[in-house]
């Protein structure tokens, strides 16, 4: 079986590249295509790895032409800023372009302690409990605390209110550690993977969002909704929520052709490279979910870089 040809790029490139706050794992996806792409192209070749926070502002890098290429979660909510829905109403980037994705099966979940006796959406509207919230930052940038403020207003949840709170923080491992120590009696995050969830999973309720809500959101935002499988959590069985899987590689339509096709190549001939680095967790439980499928990674939520599609293009069908 063919696969599609190794590129060489006989020039050397300087490239700007941004992924997460440094440590995590978009920040390893950058590293891996750094390194692969700098040994396929010119002696001079320099590729720079800039700090962010892998939400909107790794969107605005890329249309603000300050990066060439940048990774953010969830994939699909890129799609808004090619016509200017939500964040991006006010400064949107048709020319933005994908050159792939990492699979990383996740999800938005809301869970809340039993002892507030609301397992549903319309228990917690009809007790209107107070309710201490753990969850990111709404500020524009952030995409958690974007997704987590908007449903639950969507709901009906007033936190606020009802006199309750947000503990708002940037990082997943500040609003883990509210729910471990008690400090929140709700959470609304993503990382589900990480077995924080398994310690306080069993003392809470993980609410299933309304059908209205996730097509509300789908059709304003085009936010996509997702099944957490039977058992996934502590005594939970499967129930439908948002939604908030793949690391999205974005650039934009100027890049040139073969830098496209290389990088897009390094996903998915290189991708034992990464796996690697994830194999000592089970798959489920991984945060980026292998076995990784090149044709899968070829599939994104905004239009393929034409270099980019000319790799998947060339792939086997299987």
């Amino acid at each position: 079986m063919t696969r599609p040809e190794e590129p060489r790029l006989r020039r050397s490139l300087t490239l700007h590249l941004k992924g997460d706050w440094g440590t995590a794992n978009l920040h390893r996806v950058c590293g891996w295509v750094s390194q692969e792409l700098t040994d396929r192209s010119g002696p001079h070749t320099r590729i720079a790895i800039w700090n962010g926070r892998g939400g909107a502002d790794s969107v605005r890098a890329v249309g603000r032409g300050e990066v060439d290429i940048a990774l953010t979660t969830p994939a699909a909510f890129a799609a808004a800023a090619l016509d200017g829905r939500g964040v991006y109403s006010d400064e949107f980037y048709p020319e933005l372009r994908a050159l792939g994705t990492v699979p990383q099966r996740d999800r938005l979940v809301v869970a809340v302690h039993k002892s507030l006796g609301a397992p549903t959406f319309a228990e917690l509207r009809e007790r209107k409990p107070r309710l201490t919230v753990a969850t990111s930052i709404d500020d524009g940038v952030n995409l958690v605390g974007l997704s987590a403020h908007l449903l639950l207003a969507r709901a009906g949840i007033d936190v606020v209110g009802w006199g309750g709170e947000f503990l708002e923080d940037e990082r997943p491992f500040e609003s883990f550690d509210h729910m471990l120590s008690g400090r929140a009696n709700v959470i609304v995050h993503e990382a589900v993977m990480l077995p924080h969830w398994q310690q306080f999973g069993p003392d809470f309720d993980f609410l299933e969002v309304e059908p209205e809500v996730l097509a509300g959101l789908a059709d304003d935002f085009g936010w996509p909704a997702a099944t957490v499988a039977d058992g996934f959590f502590p005594g939970r069985s499967a129930f439908r929520t948002l939604d908030f899987s793949d690391f999205l590689m974005l650039t934009r339509d100027d890049l040139p052709d073969d830098v496209a096709y290389a990088i897009a190549w390094i996903l998915g001939e290189t991708r034992a490279v990464i796996e690697r680095q994830y194999r000592h967790l089970p798959p489920e439980r991984s945060p980026i979910t292998y076995p990784l499928d090149p044709i899968t990674m070829g599939r994104t939520p905004i239009p393929l870089h034409p270099g980019a599609e000319r790799y998947y293009r060339a792939l086997p069908s299987t």
